[in-house]
């Protein structure tokens, strides 16, 4: 698991609050912009995956951090479109596993984030998933600047908990 100074946890969750404030400020018209642009990026990818013929079995492996020794990171933009699509969650969240996991399905899989996506558990699979995600992390990245959104990523809890306590 990531470790984070006290400054350095508050440092990240301010820089992403001022980023999702910057998506915030844009017009209606260039947030679904930004938001078509990384479903259509997601698209690719998912398809880019299939591609290589990774087998999911419904282990729910994926979303138990802890016991499996993973986390889960997205940036900012990502985590715009999983919130602005995702059902409710239990606050504060518990860092151990995915709260949009239920009975081992995830209930926000067409908001789920780059990461969800490349994960699979199938040995045949391996070493698939990072070239996969560093060129579609590089498409989101152009996506900000495009958009002068700048670029925040971080764990799945630390955007949760950042959104809750902003709702708060």
């Amino acid at each position: 698991m990531e470790n984070h100074t006290p400054m350095e946890y508050h440092r990240s969750v301010a820089q992403f609050w001022n980023q999702m404030r910057r998506f915030s400020d844009l017009s209606d018209d260039e947030r679904q912009a930004v938001r078509s642009r990384v479903f259509k990026l997601y698209d690719s990818a998912d398809a880019e995956i299939r591609s290589h013929g990774p087998v999911c079995v419904a282990s729910g492996k994926c979303c138990r951090f802890a016991e499996y020794g993973h986390t889960l990171f997205l940036s900012h933009l990502e985590a715009e479109v999983l919130l602005s699509g995702a059902p409710a969650y239990e606050t504060p969240t518990d860092q151990s596993f995915c709260p949009f996991q239920v009975e081992k399905l995830c209930t926000a899989r067409e908001h789920r984030p780059l990461g969800c996506r490349v994960y699979y558990c199938d040995p045949n699979y391996v070493g698939k998933a990072e070239p996969i995600t560093e060129k579609y992390l590089e498409q989101l990245k152009e996506v900000g600047r495009e958009f002068d959104l700048g670029w925040s990523y971080a764990r799945l809890h630390q955007f949760l908990d950042a959104r809750s306590a902003d709702l708060g």
